[in-house]
């Protein structure tokens, strides 16, 4: 389905309650009451801790005199077993509700939670879409990276270490009850996490904008979110404590997640779920890796739309054929990841091009994702992409 004046009527989705802007950590006490939360577990990662970060919430909760305990064990692409740990730990501390302060990974392992830790059975019963019917426990996600979106997502994604694949839990029950997006949480965050993420969330807002399921609203979304993270990443990349850089990249990625999270992601997102799971790369630097050999693969079925990036992107495009647009918006893809000083071509993470036979036949069965792509992709285009990224 391509856009058209005539649009198939669709459902728009996204956390709870929406709190944004700076110092908009201050508010977490306020949903933490209205939500209940007498007894919160706190998911996060050891680098959060590490740098300080948590403080802001663990404050508050002590100022409500409110019992919490800390997990503190999420990984990068983190594995199921993470998220049978965290279980654990939830129902042995008898906890009643989830706090998920972190990137992607930290907020995934706590929609897992939420929808697991009352769950009657084996967590792979819940891979796949509209597994979960019900959530009863109450969940807050508060991003400390621009980048995922996972705050307004309905989807979780897990590494399965057996197969070597990406897997995901897709339920609108994993929407938080409330996403807070702070610019001064992400303060702290590694140059190459800020990278990474950021480029990532520039993924979501292409891919959303490109989608087969793209609407006027998403667009919206994807198109803003295009343009804050395009002149927002390199000065948060340059100086992290640029406070005004963070909450554009803040800003923008929650607008991408909003776009992507209704109009979905394609085929960079497919085909980077075999490079994590096999080589356990960061999702963003896969996604940073594909995405302008992927959109120069999907041109032919879109290439009108790529004029919408360029705009987006602020690239003069007057008096340019619509070829020659898509191009000027594929350079400048290839420039801000180099700015950003994400590694150039597959090559440079070691992976045997012998590999992708084996990752092209991985990729092709992410359908759920590939359906959303604008143009139809076979084996061989697939084999194709990984050859032109290596």
């Amino acid at each position: 389905m391509q856009l058209s004046s005539l649009n198939q009527v669709s459902s728009f989705k996204s956390a709870g309650k929406l709190i944004t802007g700076h110092r908009a950590a201050q508010q977490l006490q306020l949903y933490v009451q209205s939500l209940g939360m007498q007894r919160p577990l706190i998911v996060t990662d050891s680098g959060v801790v590490a740098s300080g970060t948590l403080d802001m919430i663990t404050e508050q909760l002590t100022a409500l005199k409110v019992s919490y305990e800390v997990f503190d064990q999420v990984t990068p692409e983190p594995e199921v077993e993470i998220v049978e740990m965290c279980t654990r730990a939830f129902n042995a501390g008898k906890h009643d509700s989830v706090i998920a302060v972190g990137g992607g990974s930290a907020m995934d392992i706590a929609k897992c939670v939420a929808v697991y830790a009352h769950y009657e059975g084996p967590l792979e019963a819940l891979f796949g879409e509209n597994k979960v019917d019900q959530r009863t426990i109450p969940l807050i996600a508060m991003p400390t990276t621009a980048g995922t979106g996972s705050e307004v997502t309905n989807i979780a994604i897990l590494s399965d270490k057996a197969q070597q694949m990406k897997k995901g839990i897709v339920s609108d029950c994993l929407l938080p009850d409330v996403a807070i997006v702070a610019p001064e949480l992400t303060l702290s965050c590694p140059r190459s996490v800020t990278a990474a993420s950021g480029v990532d969330a520039l993924v979501h807002a292409v891919e959303a904008y490109l989608s087969n399921f793209a609407t006027p609203i998403t667009d919206a979304l994807a198109v803003k979110a295009m343009n804050l993270i395009v002149h927002a990443l390199p000065k948060a990349f340059a100086n992290p404590n640029n406070l005004q850089a963070r909450e554009d990249m803040a800003t923008g990625s929650l607008l991408a997640g909003l776009a992507f999270g209704n109009a979905g992601v394609g085929a960079v997102h497919a085909l980077a779920y075999p490079l994590g799971g096999r080589y356990h790369l960061a999702h963003g630097v896969t996604n940073a890796l594909l995405l302008p050999f992927v959109m120069e693969w999907n041109k032919l079925a879109c290439v009108e739309r790529f004029r919408g990036i360029a705009v987006a992107f602020d690239e003069p495009v007057a008096g340019l054929s619509d070829d020659a647009v898509a191009q000027a918006v594929i350079q400048r893809m290839h420039k801000l990841c180099a700015d950003v000083e994400i590694p150039s071509g597959l090559r440079s993470f070691d992976i045997p091009e012998s590999d992708i036979p084996e990752l092209a036949a991985e990729a092709i069965k992410v359908e759920r994702l590939l359906r959303n792509n604008p143009r139809v992709l076979t084996l061989a285009d697939v084999e194709a992409i990984y050859h032109a990224a290596y």
